[in-house]
This record gives structure tokens, C-alpha cells and sequence, in this order.
């Protein structure tokens, strides 16, 4: 949800925004996170029908370190491995759900 959203509903439904559950805006991150999150979105995907995303392509990272003057690399690729479990969790997810509804079905 964006804070857009997330105003825009508070509104609808006549209440007042609640400091702790207002979403961040890119802004509010620090800017290696936000360059990490960028580069996540613009690397490669490894995916397999039957299995799923697998992970990233870090082919072309050092490109991506260099064109954002990244200084903290541990941290940069901290960012962008916890970024790439949480997606490789989403994926296994979303094929569990699947699997399961075509089980249900059959």
C-alpha cells in the first residue's frame, strides 16, 4: 500500500492516520536502499516452470555498484540477498497455492 492509499482510505472511511501505519515513501529510506532496490528490480531472473523463481542474475552487478558509487558493498549486497529470499519465499508460496487449489480440484 502506498501513502497515497493509504490517506486516500483513512479518509473514505473517516479516520485519522495513524502515525505507525503510515506506509514509507522512497524518501524515507536511505539511499542504499533505495539504489538497491532499484538494482533488484533491474536484474535478471532465474525462474523454472515447475520450480519457481530461483534467485537472481548478479551478472551485471558490478555495473550497477559502480554507476551508483555504492562505498558499502556488504551492506549493498546484504540489501539485495534479503530482497531475493523474500522472493524466492513468495514464489515457493504462490506454487504451494496453486499446487493445493489444483489438488483440491482433482
Amino acid at each position: 500500500m502506498t501513502r497515497e492509499r493509504y490517506f486516500k482510505m483513512c479518509e473514505q472511511l473517516g479516520q485519522e492516520p495513524k502515525e505507525d501505519e503510515i506506509p514509507p515513501d522512497w524518501e524515507d529510506f536511505p539511499e542504499i536502499v533505495v539504489d538497491a532496490m532499484r538494482t533488484f528490480q533491474t536484474l535478471g531472473n532465474f525462474v523454472l516452470p515447475d520450480v519457481g523463481f530461483l534467485g537472481k542474475d548478479f551478472t551485471t552487478l558490478p555495473y550497477y555498484i559502480e554507476m551508483y558509487g555504492i562505498k558499502d558493498t556488504e551492506l549493498f549486497l546484504e540489501i539485495l540477498t534479503m530482497l531475493e529470499s523474500r522472493a524466492i519465499k513468495q514464489s515457493q508460496e504462490e506454487l504451494k497455492r496453486e499446487r493445493d487449489k489444483l489438488k483440491r480440484k482433482h
